[in-house]
């Protein structure tokens, strides 16, 4: 270890800044957030810090300024004033941190992942700070935006929990059951009056924990393209209930010690029954497990998760929603087709091309729609009849088609066709599921990769 880490208390202290543009501002903003006293030495000012309130001094660098000062910070574009900072500070044994020039550093600014009261460093001793950076992105991924609540929480109950708990041991055994009940899933909702409940009943003896479901959007398949919140859960969960669509990648993200289900289902085949599903959900929460259904795509895009919420109500189970990126929104972005486009189309539809056994079919007539993108989930064995019906309500055959097969996956496969040549088209490709159809003519915007 090079350096020594270490936080400063600089509330109420005075700190000053060498610099009066962007890179100044970036420490300015820093400092002030810490409860500084800036004062900022330059000539002129860049407009962020001209409107913050630090005491100006506009004038070049002297040594005088330097005192009464816990902290310098050089941020200028000129070398010899940098230099002369440095010397002029470290003469007067203060601190003194030079925007990218490491040698002249007796302190660094490190990278920081704040969840106040929360705050985590990295630093690369000056020897890559964008690695340094990237690290903190990562970590800033990771952590919770609640964990500064849960720490905050803890940290007023700290009295109560060692005049209940004498022993070390204790202490930290009950510190250890709070991380892993709910009281984070209540602060993840902003509900600071429930964790707080919970907490008191924990310190009352309570350990009894209560289950908990969330229906977790898995996305089209690109592990990347999962959302914090979902990541969040995965990680959080002891039982992960999934679809054949969730992609291993995917899975590959969740605790290591959850149990997996697999409830997979595919067209003629379905391995567990809704009914099914929804029992093993309820099961499992009364039991006490955090529970995340995990779907492909969105659970309320084609995905039944409104019937599974209803489930989850009717027992009295705390459910929640994380939204995925659904299919149609994903191979849009990813073939650079819009969904919308001036002149081209100012709506659109999603729609399914798998009716329930005994059930009606989709209107595609009232479908027919010009100035219209129509994202078709499930319509493979379908396409025949869904093309010769919209060229009935209206569309040409020569509307264009993009059939995306595996959308965003290593394997994704793309077809450019048109209404006439749909059904040829999956045929002779030998299209498999999962696969979306995207119809209309902002698929003319469609350009084959180079």
């Amino acid at each position: 270890m090079h350096d020594f880490p270490l936080f400063l208390d600089l509330h109420g202290k005075d700190v000053l800044v060498v610099g009066g543009g962007a890179v100044a501002w970036r420490k300015v903003q820093a400092l002030l957030k810490a409860g500084a006293k800036v004062r900022v030495v330059a000539p002129s000012l860049c407009a962020e810090i001209a409107a913050s309130p630090i005491d100006h001094v506009s004038d070049v660098f002297e040594p005088k300024w330097l005192e009464g000062v816990w902290l310098a910070i050089a941020a200028t574009d000129d070398e010899l004033v940098n230099e002369q900072v440095a010397e002029a500070a470290n003469a007067r044994k203060i601190w003194v941190n030079v925007v990218d020039q490491r040698q002249l550093c007796s302190a660094i600014v490190p990278a920081v992942v704040d969840r106040k009261p929360i705050t985590i460093a990295i630093s690369s001793n000056g020897q890559a700070p964008v690695l340094a950076r990237r690290i903190r992105e990562r970590l800033e991924a990771e952590i919770p935006q609640w964990t500064g609540a849960l720490a905050a929480l803890m940290g007023r109950f700290r009295g109560k929990v060692a005049n209940t708990f004498s022993a070390f041991s204790e202490r930290r055994r009950f510190w250890e059951a709070l991380l892993d009940s709910n009281v984070s899933q209540q602060l993840a909702k902003g509900d600071e009056v429930a964790a707080e409940a919970e907490l008191t009943a924990l310190l009352s003896g309570d350990n009894s924990r209560q289950g908990w479901l969330k229906l977790v959007g898995a996305g089209p398949g690109d592990p990347d393209l999962l959302t914090l919140k979902s990541l969040q859960a995965l990680q959080a969960a002891d039982v992960i209930v999934y679809d054949r669509l969730v992609a291993k990648s995917v899975l590959e993200l969740a605790r290591r010690d959850a149990d997996f289900i697999s409830v997979g289902k595919e067209k003629g085949f379905h391995s567990v029954p809704q009914q099914e599903i929804e029992a093993i959900l309820v099961r499992e929460a009364k039991a006490g497990r955090r529970v995340v259904r995990l779907k492909g795509g969105d659970p309320f895009v084609f995905g039944r998760g409104g019937e599974e919420v209803l489930a989850a109500r009717a027992e009295n189970i705390d459910v929640e929603v994380v939204p995925g990126i659904t299919a149609a929104a994903a191979c849009s972005a990813r073939t650079q087709v819009p969904l919308t486009h001036r002149g081209l189309a100012n709506q659109m539809t999603l729609v399914t091309g798998h009716c329930q056994p005994g059930g009606d079919d989709t209107n595609w007539r009232a479908l027919a729609q010009q100035n219209s993108t129509l994202a078709v989930y499930m319509g493979l064995t379908q396409s025949s009849h869904i093309a010769d019906e919209l060229m009935a309500g209206g569309l040409a055959p020569s509307t264009p088609v993009l059939v995306v097969e595996n959308g965003t996956r290593p394997e994704e496969r793309r077809f450019r066709t048109d209404l006439g040549h749909l059904a040829d088209t999956i045929g002779k490709a030998q299209v498999k599921s999962p696969a979306l159809l995207m119809i209309g003519d902002t698929v003319t915007l469609y350009q084959e990769a180079k």
